[in-house]
């Protein structure tokens, strides 16, 4: 919130609607509050004005004009509202957060090709509704996975360029107070917080919230999928894989637990009611929601750091990951004993030639 203030207070300095100098004192103060947020501002009031406006911002509007010059507090949050604020605010926070959760979705997805690459004929019994089916490779599960997760990578990093935008439109959507330096306010603050400037004011219009839960929802599912595997390939019945740092137990020390894919599994079943949460709060009425828009900020935030640690957790369940190909080539030589079959992974090991982009294409890269 501290930054929109301070593009906000630049951009109107810019585009002439409060003079430069004001502009300067105020986006400084801004920049100072957000270094040591605790030493500039009194959390408990910011707490309890909440609580009794609503919103953060009348609060933090009113600590921020009392930390300048009286001279400079007609700078401070310029032709904006309260949801001005929260919104750009959020988008600000996902940008950050998504950033961090896209660099682990692409570790995961690294350390699946490399398992797809070195177990690219590594036999294996593909399982349907947890029966023995036919015979795959180990290869061609781990590449299956590494394309779920690009793609719900990409969509997820599309919608944080294209979707994650600035609002700034003042009371009712019209940011009448900017006048005719409306729309160059609007250019300017964007801007300045590297987020998209939408062709129309979206504080009542909530697609854009849900684009980027949709988006989150998906990463979280193509990780939980893989958490599951590692859970399931691990029991001691099967033991086809085994995970490089197994938790223990309290009660029973031989067991040697998937704990990191668990944590993922339990972090990632939070996400869909997250993400119907903030989906129900699309139908906002009129010029702004009275409820469903004050619950979004907190339910993102949920979802972010869920889907966050998800990634994180799979990332750990995959690193150093211990592959069995003996345990799985007993359960192929069992499968193929039953039905009279025999064994050919070269259909396989295509799925993994082209979720890789060609044959070993890393390995002749």
């Amino acid at each position: 919130m501290l930054g929109f203030e301070g593009a906000l207070a630049r951009a109107a300095g810019d585009v002439g609607l409060v003079d430069a100098a004001s502009a300067t004192v105020v986006a400084d103060a801004c920049a100072k509050a957000a270094q040591d947020v605790g030493a500039h501002l009194d959390l408990e009031a910011l707490a309890a004005g909440t609580a009794t406006q609503a919103t953060p911002v009348v609060e933090l509007v009113r600590q921020l004009r009392a930390l300048v010059p009286a001279d400079a507090r007609h700078a401070v949050h310029v032709a904006a509202t309260s949801q001005d604020v929260v919104d750009t605010a959020a988008m600000l926070v996902a940008k950050d957060a998504t950033a961090h959760a896209l660099n682990t979705a692409h570790d995961v997805e690294h350390l699946l090709r490399g398992l797809a690459r070195t177990h690219r004929g590594t036999a294996m019994v593909g399982r349907t509704l947890l029966q023995h089916g036919e015979p795959t490779t180990f290869g061609a599960l781990a590449a299956v996975r590494a394309v779920g997760v690009r793609e719900a990578a990409q969509r997820l990093a599309e919608v944080r360029v294209t979707r994650l935008a600035v609002q700034l439109a003042g009371a009712v959507g019209t940011l009448t107070p900017a006048g005719r330096h409306a729309d160059a306010l609007l250019a300017g603050v964007a801007e300045q917080l590297g987020l998209a400037v939408p062709a129309a004011p979206w504080h009542a219009t909530r697609g854009r919230v849900a684009d980027l839960a949709g988006a989150l929802g998906a990463l979280a599912g193509e990780l939980a999928g893989i958490a599951q595997d590692v859970v399931l390939l691990s029991s001691t019945d099967i033991a086809e894989v085994s995970v490089a740092a197994p938790g223990g137990s309290s009660a029973m020390p031989h067991k040697q637990n998937p704990s990191r894919a668990v944590l993922a599994l339990a972090c990632a079943h939070r996400v869909p009611g997250l993400v119907a949460t903030l989906l129900a709060g699309m139908p906002g009425e009129l010029q702004r929601a009275a409820g469903r828009w004050q619950a979004e900020a907190p339910v993102l935030v949920d979802l972010l750091r869920l889907v966050d640690a998800t990634a994180a957790h799979v990332r750990a369940s995959l690193d150093g990951l211990v592959v069995h190909p003996d345990r799985m080539r007993a359960a192929v030589d069992a499968l193929l004993a039953r039905t009279g079959g025999t064994l050919d992974t070269s259909a396989a090991e295509a799925v993994v030639d082209r979720a890789l982009g060609g044959p070993r294409e890393e390995e002749h890269a």
